[in-house]
């Protein structure tokens, strides 16, 4: 099929870190293996609808986006984006540092950060740039699925320049837990994923990695190629 497979460089944290856990077994699928999770004990009870909840951010495997999906341009290769993923980490840079909290983000539930980094936003924005040369040019079907009607005019300049309107000024870290849920049905459901994130004791996560991940086709889930630290200055 046209525009497979799709790529994307996101964020993920290191396999087998409370977070990567966290995150799969509430997706019920672990993108590192590409393999189903079962869900946290007691989930199905208190929100019998969970893997309905789940079910678009299990596509994509736990991650925040840093550059949205993306069929290959016709003159590049898988190889040659791996080596510049890798390239990209290698380089040193501020390693963004947030306090990650378990929130709404317009109306999707969501790790995020607790407050604004600009070095986080500067690192976005790196991403967006660095790999846009790999992305292929956004087809006529793709740009009207983002329904720029909907969009603001600079939203619009970035999905036309990036193929994605969410960059730059736009861009909002997130690793998303649900599909978007109206205020009343959110309540129940955030105070629960809070109350476990809670859990975890985090209130630190360095910005310290990135993965290629990789969608073979439309029907197929989003699974890791491969990842790599970054370097600090």
């Amino acid at each position: 099929m046209a525009g497979f497979p799709r790529y994307a460089i996101y964020y993920t944290p290191a396999p087998d870190t409370a977070l990567a856990t966290f995150g799969a077994d509430l997706l019920g699928y672990d993108a590192w293996t590409g393999n189903e999770r079962e869900f946290p004990g007691g989930i199905l009870d208190a929100t019998p609808d969970w893997a309905e909840l789940t079910a678009d951010a299990r596509k994509y495997g736990f991650h925040a986006t840093l550059k949205a999906p993306f069929p290959l341009h016709d003159e590049r290769t898988e190889a040659d984006l791996s080596a510049a993923c890798a390239a990209f980490a290698a380089t040193p840079r501020t390693i963004p540092i947030i306090r990650p909290v378990v929130d709404a983000i317009s109306g999707f539930i969501a790790v995020i950060p607790g407050e604004a980094s600009q070095e986080l936003q500067q690192f976005a924005a790196a991403c967006v740039e660095r790999f846009e040369p790999f992305r292929a040019p956004m087809s006529a079907e793709d740009r009207a699925r983002r329904k720029p009607e909907m969009l603001s005019p600079r939203q619009r300049e970035h999905l036309d320049r990036w193929g994605y309107p969410y960059v730059m000024e736009d861009f909002r870290f997130h690793m998303t837990l649900t599909r978007r849920l109206s205020d009343e049905p959110r309540r129940p459901v955030l105070a629960m994923l809070q109350d476990r994130f809670a859990g975890l004791d985090l209130s630190r996560l360095a910005i310290d990695r990135i993965a290629l991940f990789r969608q073979s086709s439309s029907t197929s889930r989003f699974s890791i190629v491969d990842s790599w630290p970054i370097t600090g200055s």
